[in-house]
């Protein structure tokens, strides 16, 4: 009976040349955070159309200006021959549809629609973004500190916001909004108005944002970077924005498409409440307002905007959930 033969672990194990001879170095390659992210979003076929129309929408709203230019759109020039003044209602085809107009013209002055939608959605995305940074620089800050030192800056906080989300928000902007018309900080006109509406929007819905980030906050506030970075004498401050913040890029951008449609909507709704942006100057809300009254006589002058309005809220929407699935390392 012969002994059995003993192998050493040289000779059981296969060298790292022969193991690494077949693999390329994509395949050995490690991914990071924001590639994995990117892999996941990618899959999402409805976040991707989503993030298309946005982008579509944000370079409309952006190149607004030149595009009335270059195709001489005139969102305030009367038509006056194109509406039949004792019906309210554009003459020849449906809502006064033709080659020069293709979505028609409005039954009151015979404005150009496609035009005004084109004025109207800079001033809708803008006073919606200005409002979403605004309120998410306030909630954030406010949210970090307060997760971060708890006790009683974070209850003197956390009562700010219970005090904030208690505020009839609707009522409060419109007077805001009626009282600042004629005049304010040395600006009239469109930018007063763009301005109150930035400030009354985004001044009072950062609590969303700063509950978010409190929450986040107090659950990262006890992870060991965080630990590692106190035994090495790092303050608060550096703490909370160099450790803390970057780990909250994720929930704030993924919220902030949220929002943007949200900020959109209040817009609308102020405008067509007749606080918000003034006629003549196109905005979607108060083409809606001025559809109210010839709705009968012409329903596509309310259901132009109405869609333009409800595919951009459905475009962030969809863009907002699938962030949020590819951002989420719990996600498959």
């Amino acid at each position: 009976m012969t002994a059995p033969i003993e192998t050493t672990a040289s000779q059981t194990e296969a060298p790292p040349e022969a193991v690494l001879s077949g693999a390329t170095r994509s395949q050995i390659e490690g991914r990071s955070l924001s590639q994995i992210a990117w892999m996941r979003f990618k899959r999402d076929k409805v976040a991707v159309a989503g993030g298309v129309v946005v982008i579509l929408l944000v370079l409309l709203a952006v190149l607004a200006k030149p595009i009335e230019m270059i195709f001489h759109l005139d969102p305030n020039a009367f038509n006056q021959d194109l509406v039949d003044a004792e019906l309210l209602s554009p003459k020849g085809g449906w809502g006064g549809m033709s080659w020069d107009h293709p979505l028609g013209v409005d039954p009151q002055f015979g404005r150009d629609i496609l035009a005004r939608i084109i004025e109207g959605s800079w001033i809708s995305l803008l006073v919606a973004t200005g409002a979403t940074i605004l309120s998410n620089v306030i909630g954030t800050v406010l949210g970090i500190v307060a997760g971060y030192y708890g006790g009683w800056v974070d209850s003197l906080i956390s009562r700010m916001m219970d005090i904030f989300l208690a505020f009839p928000l609707l009522l409060f902007a419109i007077s805001i909004s009626a009282s600042l018309q004629d005049g304010a900080f040395g600006l009239n006109g469109l930018p007063l108005r763009i301005c109150v509406l930035i400030f009354v929007i985004g001044f009072f819905n950062w609590p969303y944002m700063g509950r978010i980030v409190r929450g986040q906050t107090l659950s990262l506030r006890e992870r060991e970077f965080v630990d590692a970075s106190r035994s090495l004498g790092a303050r608060g401050p550096f703490i909370l924005f160099r450790e803390l913040l970057p780990n909250l890029v994720a929930p704030i951008l993924v919220y902030s498409t949220l929002l943007i449609p949200t900020n959109i909507l209040f817009e609308a709704a102020l405008s067509f409440l007749g606080v918000g942006i003034a006629p003549p100057q196109a905005s979607w809300g108060n083409m809606l307002t001025s559809a109210v009254d010839v709705f009968q006589a012409d329903p596509q002058y309310m259901f132009v905007p109405g869609l333009a309005i409800f595919i951009t809220v459905l475009a962030f929407n969809l863009l907002g959930d699938g962030l949020r699935d590819a951002l989420d390392p719990r996600s498959k």
